[in-house]
């Protein structure tokens, strides 16, 4: 088994750069801590430095050791400051990564319910790429993604993808933009300056699709991987943007921006990526069923949901 303390005065001779000054922060004698290294590179079988005249240089076998010795060390850290913070009271902890494809505006919603349950919850929420925060559930340090889309066939990563709802896709302008068209919808959007969500979303062929049905060329002024920026751009009369329609009223009122058209022929699909099969952390049940019940309501019978369209 792997003596983690051996570990750790590698990785402070490795990060020090020489045993000497190493020694001084570990309040070791140099002589120990390189008996230390000595009998870590003896059980691992490999060197992991070679000295070049008075200078330590990392082997290669050593520059791979340090890279994992740098990650055990971050995790260990951070469980530290967790049991520090550990409260009193129980809580339930919730890890989420959120595809920065998917609107912030959605993300808020779907994970709102979490923060109401009867048990107080701790959420860790964290942005990026889709590729990358599956890995992070792969390995356990997430408890869900929420994407916009179903996990990718092509990952080698066994999850099950959750359906949490889709929706039809509206079209802001700022008001003194919108009023420079006077053509009937969709034809306003022909030559019109757009902003289009970029190449990693969903959406993104979809909408371009339709275009081409449409016979329609807006001129692409602008494309966006964050859609906050994306609605950020629109709201100051740079081009015609898109939104989910479930939160057209929602993005309408915060960026004073007019609605000028919306089609279903395009959907917007969100979806909930776990390990496991069946939902059953509280906090993933608790957003499945909202996101069935009130906010994609519109998909269900009985449904008073209708969403704001121009014809």
């Amino acid at each position: 088994m792997l003596n983690y303390k051996q570990l750790h005065h590698f990785w402070a001779v490795a990060k020090a750069g020489s045993i000497v000054r190493a020694s001084e922060r570990l309040n070791l004698t140099p002589q120990t801590l390189s008996g230390q290294i000595g009998l870590l590179e003896e059980s691992l079988g490999v060197a992991l430095f070679l000295r070049v005249g008075r200078r330590l240089e990392l082997t290669e076998t050593g520059r791979l050791t340090l890279s994992y010795a740098d990650e055990i060390f971050q995790v260990g850290n951070e469980l530290e400051e967790a049991l520090r913070s550990y409260p009193e009271s129980h809580f339930i902890s919730f890890r989420v990564g959120v595809d920065d494809a998917v609107p912030k505006s959605i993300a808020y919603r779907l994970l709102t319910p979490a923060m109401a349950l009867a048990d107080p919850v701790r959420i860790v929420c964290r942005e990026d790429k889709l590729v990358r925060l599956l890995v992070e559930l792969a390995i356990q340090r997430l408890d869900l993604v929420l994407a916009d889309r179903p996990m990718p066939a092509e990952t080698n990563v066994k999850g099950y993808s959750h359906k949490l709802g889709d929706c039809g896709i509206t079209f802001f302008a700022e008001p003194r933009l919108a009023a420079q068209f006077k053509q009937a919808w969709p034809h306003i959007l022909d030559s019109a300056p757009m902003l289009i969500p970029g190449k990693e979303a969903a959406v993104r062929i979809p909408l371009m699709r339709w275009f081409d049905a449409q016979q329609l060329r807006p001129r692409i002024v602008g494309e966006f991987d964050d859609s906050a920026l994306m609605q950020a751009f629109g709201q100051a009369g740079i081009g015609i943007f898109i939104a989910p329609s479930v939160i057209a009223d929602e993005v309408q009122r915060e960026h004073g921006v007019t609605i000028i058209g919306q089609t279903d022929d395009v959907t917007e699909q969100f979806y909930a990526i776990s390990m496991e099969r069946r939902l059953t952390h509280p906090a993933v049940v608790a957003i499945n069923d909202t996101a069935h019940r009130k906010l994609f309501a519109n998909l269900y019978p009985g449904s008073t949901h209708k969403a704001n369209r121009q014809n």
